[in-house]
């Protein structure tokens, strides 16, 4: 009898923890697929970090380019991944993902004087990468236009959150700080380069 019970405890843990569905870019959180888009891009490292450099840098060079960062990403975002949706495949660079936030992080950390329109156009050009990324991704798993905007208004929330915050500070060591943020951000996609080299190697 007590072998029977003492088999119990781990017969139910290993049916709690075995996993009934694995999902590869999309996690379903039972809400939706707008709120699934929106917490896929929570969970997405290459996304949500380029995400949180460009806007930073924008919040850096001033009001201007802050609201026009917000729209262009936003607005490319949306677009490029509506491209991605309806394409025959499904596209993959990883090193390009990286890339694209790792020198967003490299200017926040140098803070350059960049007009508000060159800020944007990196915004919009990063938009497209990663829209078509995860419009591709969507697309692969049978998700549609509904999990798109989800991203797409999760993108322009934390971008307006984000980009307005650090328009607000004034004093040189907040300033300093989110210069900091920004070489963190290019040491992350550092490490995922020698990760993804070490990998195909």
């Amino acid at each position: 009898m007590k072998m029977i019970h003492a088999s119990i405890l781990p017969t139910l843990a290993l049916l709690v923890l075995s996993p009934q569905a694995a999902l590869a870019h999309l996690v379903t959180s039972g809400l939706g697929p707008f709120y699934d888009g929106a917490l896929h891009l929570a969970i997405s490292p290459d996304d949500l970090l380029g995400l949180v450099a460009v806007t930073l840098l924008a919040g850096l060079c001033g009001a201007r380019a802050g609201r026009l960062t917000v729209f262009s990403l936003s607005l490319s975002w949306f677009i490029a991944g509506l491209v991605g949706l309806n394409l025959p495949v499904t596209i993959d660079l990883p090193w390009l993902s990286i890339l694209s936030f790792l020198v967003l992080g490299v200017l926040v950390a140098i803070n350059p004087k960049m007009h508000p329109k060159v800020v944007a156009s990196l915004a919009g050009l990063f938009g497209l990468i990663h829209g078509l990324f995860n419009g591709s991704a969507l697309a692969a798993i049978g998700a549609g236009p509904l999990a798109l905007t989800g991203i797409v208004v999760t993108v322009l929330v934390i971008a307006l959150l984000i980009s307005a915050f650090v328009v607000s500070l004034h004093a040189a060591w907040t300033r300093i700080a989110v210069r900091v943020a920004g070489s963190w951000v290019a040491a992350v996609g550092m490490l995922m380069f020698g990760w993804l080299v070490r990998g195909t190697g």
